[in-house]
């Protein structure tokens, strides 16, 4: 992985961005402070969402869960902000789009992405162990209600030492998607 980095002062505060290249993706590292090898850094995985971050949609949590932990990471001494190029679950936006029409006509999201010939859930995590392991991060308080970024993690040497759930607000646009999250994909809400 190829990098790139620079000071980047946000809302939130001061961090330092760096850019990791990797194949025809390009993740950033949001980091605050400085990095020791101490571990046990309080880490968010944020999986991108054009519709939830940038164009406030209402129809998930995702801009809540950015903004949540961009304010909560912003707070501690040592904190890394991973954003992963990894759109609709890992499907993207084209496919995205095609499964919230299918929404709009009765199925959930897991079941959307099924006919779509999907997993339920196509992400993975190992560019966030690389990103950690560059950073020289081995263990982490992960940010998270999934219970696959902590067994992604793990399976590449990541230790996942407390997992931090983050609240969002339910509301009539989101209800069913984070329902069918809590009981279809095992999130913790």
């Amino acid at each position: 992985m190829k990098k790139a980095s620079a000071s980047l002062p946000t809302k939130y505060g001061d961090f330092r961005i760096q850019v990791y290249k990797d194949g025809d993706k390009e993740h950033a590292a949001l980091i605050k402070g400085e990095i020791n090898r101490q571990g046990k850094v309080y880490v968010r995985i944020h999986s991108e969402c054009l519709t939830g971050d940038i164009f406030s949609s209402l129809r998930c949590d995702c801009q809540d869960q950015l903004n949540y932990s961009l304010k909560f990471l912003s707070q501690q001494k040592q904190a890394v902000l991973i954003y992963l190029r990894q759109e609709g679950r890992g499907i993207g936006l084209f496919n995205k789009i095609k499964a919230y029409d299918l929404q709009e006509h009765g199925l959930d999201t897991v079941e959307a992405n099924h006919h779509l010939g999907f997993n339920a859930d196509e992400r993975n995590y190992d560019a966030a162990a690389c990103i950690l392991k560059d950073l020289r991060i081995s263990s982490v308080k992960l940010l998270t209600n999934n219970p696959q970024k902590v067994l992604g993690l793990e399976k590449q040497g990541i230790i996942v030492d407390e997992q931090i759930l983050i609240k969002t607000e339910v509301h009539k646009h989101n209800q069913h998607y984070l329902s069918t999250k809590k009981e279809k994909m095992g999130h913790l809400l």
